[in-house]
This record gives C-alpha cells, sequence and structure tokens, in this order.
C-alpha cells in the first residue's frame, strides 16, 4: 500500500515538473524582445490586436506612426502630469505614488486606483492583456525592468504615445489628434493636449465631441498641472 502511494506521489511529481518545465520553455520561446524597439518601431500591440478579434477581421484600427519630434511638447507634458509625473526621475515603478494610492484606501475607504507608470503602461499595451492574474503582473515587472535598462527615457515615450489608445479603434497621438481636432499631433495647443491626455484612464468613454462629465474635469486638472510643472519641458 505504501509503495503504491509512493509510486504516485512520484508520478505527480514528475507530472507537475513537465508541466513547469514546459510553462518555463513556452515563455522563454515567446518572450518579447525588448532590444529590437531600440531601433525598430513596434508593428502591432496586444490590445491592438484583441481590439480586432473583438470586432471580426474586417475591423481596422486608427493607427499613425509620428517621430517623437512630431508630437507636441504640449501633449508629452499633458499625458506625464496625467500619468506619470515622476517619469524621468525612476526606474520604471513608481513606488512613492503606490503608498499614496494605498494610504488613500486606507484612509477614505476608497478603491484602490492604478499606480501603473508608463513604462508599466507600454509594457501592458505592447505584449500583455488587461488582466490581474499573479503571473502576468511578475511578467509585467520583468518585461518593465528591461525595457527601462534598454531603452532610453524619450524613446519609451515615443513608442508609448505612438501605441496607447485615445478612444475606441483610435491609437496613438496622430490619429487622436486628427480624430478629434482635424489637426496633427504636432500643432496640439495645451487645453487640445489636456483634453486628448485625460482620455487614457478610459478610452472607451472618450468619442467624438467636447469633453463632458468626469472627462472634462480630468482635463482641467490636467491642465492646471501643467501650468504647474514647467520644469517638466526641459526634460521633453
Amino acid at each position: 500500500m505504501i509503495g503504491c502511494l509512493w509510486r504516485l506521489i512520484r508520478r505527480l511529481g514528475c507530472l507537475v515538473l513537465l508541466v513547469v518545465l514546459g510553462f518555463a520553455a513556452y515563455q522563454w520561446i515567446t518572450w518579447p524582445d525588448v532590444a529590437e524597439l531600440e531601433l525598430g518601431n513596434p508593428r502591432s500591440t496586444a490590445f491592438m490586436d484583441r481590439y480586432r478579434e473583438a470586432r471580426g477581421p474586417a475591423t481596422g484600427v486608427d493607427w499613425r506612426w509620428v517621430p517623437y519630434a512630431e508630437i507636441s511638447d504640449q501633449l508629452k507634458q499633458a499625458v506625464l502630469v496625467g500619468e506619470d509625473i515622476d517619469f524621468f526621475n525612476h526606474n520604471g515603478f513608481a513606488i512613492d505614488e503606490l503608498k499614496r494610492a494605498v494610504e488613500q484606501t486606507v484612509r477614505h475607504g476608497e478603491p484602490l486606483r492604478g499606480a501603473s507608470t508608463i513604462s508599466q503602461q507600454l509594457v501592458k499595451n505592447l505584449w500583455l492583456s488587461p488582466s490581474r492574474n499573479p503571473w502576468r503582473k511578475a511578467k509585467e515587472a520583468l518585461l518593465t525592468l528591461e525595457l527601462e535598462r534598454k531603452l532610453t527615457k524619450r524613446r519609451i515615450l515615443e513608442i508609448y504615445l505612438n501605441v496607447v489608445e485615445f478612444a475606441p479603434g483610435v491609437y496613438g497621438a496622430e490619429a487622436a489628434a486628427l480624430a478629434r481636432f482635424h489637426r496633427s499631433a504636432a500643432g496640439l495647443s495645451a487645453e487640445q493636449a489636456a483634453e486628448l491626455a485625460a482620455c487614457l484612464p478610459r478610452p472607451s468613454g472618450c468619442g467624438a465631441g467636447a469633453p463632458v462629465g468626469d472627462h472634462a474635469g480630468r482635463a482641467e486638472r490636467i491642465l492646471r498641472r501643467m501650468g504647474k510643472a514647467e520644469w517638466i519641458k526641459r526634460e521633453l
């Protein structure tokens, strides 16, 4: 009886080991080559692919790539103050911002707000899913460290501004600026930049027309922060 039990345990152990090795091999084979982004632009993202799949093969996305220099400093500043004001000073993780989010939750009983940096958001957009499972979060952390190590801050920001979703099916600063204001990303005013940056937490709520409700309030707050964070322009 005991011998049969030990044989069963060994077989289960071998099975678990095979599963773990298979999982590790799959991750190694499919692991993104972050270094490719140093000189080459992504041809698509995981989020774009998911959007296409959800709406059928005939559905496209509105996406136009433009170089860093052809995106207005106003939009860069608006996105930074709205999403990650310490972007140029951290190594991919905003520890202080996460602490503030946790404290706010404990003190006021509010839901834990997101404290993802632009680097973390970019990793998720390029290669991952919106899932919150532990392995997905661990993979995000590892890829964020790799992204920060292999790319410059300006390159990370350039890619982010070109692939992030501003409205349903509308990806990147150029497509968003043309769709909403009928002008290129290079010619955005401070008010227009703040309006676009206000879309990033919830692009599904940013359709055509003037901002309303929460979106309008967020755009106003971003515009005020831009006036107080002139120092960011020196980093751009």
